[in-house]
């Protein structure tokens, strides 16, 4: 019992110099420690502020798009671009623009507006998208190379069956004939054991086929 109470005693001691000595270390350490949670918690409520007024800004200019207001239309998408950069709203407005702008045959506008989006997409998947939609401007235009160029910057299997397709067309009309023939089958293939056999793709592969064998 002695020695258990002088071990008590002699621990408790110990804990206490411990503590005298490395006192200021703990409390700094935990005023440390709060702060950073603090600091966390405001940052994740800035973003998902900021987010939303993004998402509302977006919002808006579906609304303001309805009305044909080209002028309302400019302030809001620069006002994206410039604020809320950081965010997919502003990739998606810059998207939607290049896509009028290609409608209205606009294309080498449309390649500017695209390329602002591939340089601001937030992820992956929409940077992989979004060049998947400059090499579809690229081939309106008549550029086959440019098109691969696009392409070739998208990560492998990415949308493979529209860019498969789409890379086979480029080469047709660089007259690479075996290769885009290799590019229609990997879209066909990406498409699934289930798919019809009179598909737009296989389509092309066919007239590839009978192309090759009225040039033998």
């Amino acid at each position: 019992m002695a020695f258990n109470a002088y071990d008590d005693y002699e621990q408790s001691e110990r804990v206490q110099k411990w503590l005298r000595q490395n006192g200021l270390s703990i409390a700094v350490g935990v005023v440390i420690g709060l702060i950073a949670i603090f600091g966390y918690q405001q940052w994740r409520s800035h973003r998902a502020e900021h987010q939303l007024q993004a998402s509302g800004l977006y919002q808006q200019l579906q609304t303001v798009l309805d009305t044909g207001n080209t002028n309302a239309v400019d302030v809001i998408i620069q006002q994206l671009m410039k604020d809320y950069s950081d965010t997919p709203y502003a990739l998606f407005a810059v998207s939607d623009r290049a896509r009028r702008q290609t409608e209205d045959k606009q294309l080498d506008k449309a390649l500017d507006s695209l390329a602002w989006a591939e340089q601001h997409a937030p992820s992956p998947e929409l940077k992989a998208l979004v060049e998947l939609r400059i090499a579809h401007v690229q081939m309106a235009k008549g550029n086959a190379q440019e098109t691969l160029n696009a392409l070739d910057r998208m990560p492998p299997k990415s949308y493979a069956i529209e860019a498969q397709e789409l890379r086979g067309d480029a080469l047709v009309k660089l007259g690479r004939r075996d290769d885009a023939l290799k590019a229609y089958q990997a879209a066909v293939s990406a498409m699934g054991p289930n798919v019809s056999q009179d598909n737009e793709v296989q389509m092309k592969i066919d007239d590839l086929a009978t192309a090759g064998k009225q040039g033998a």
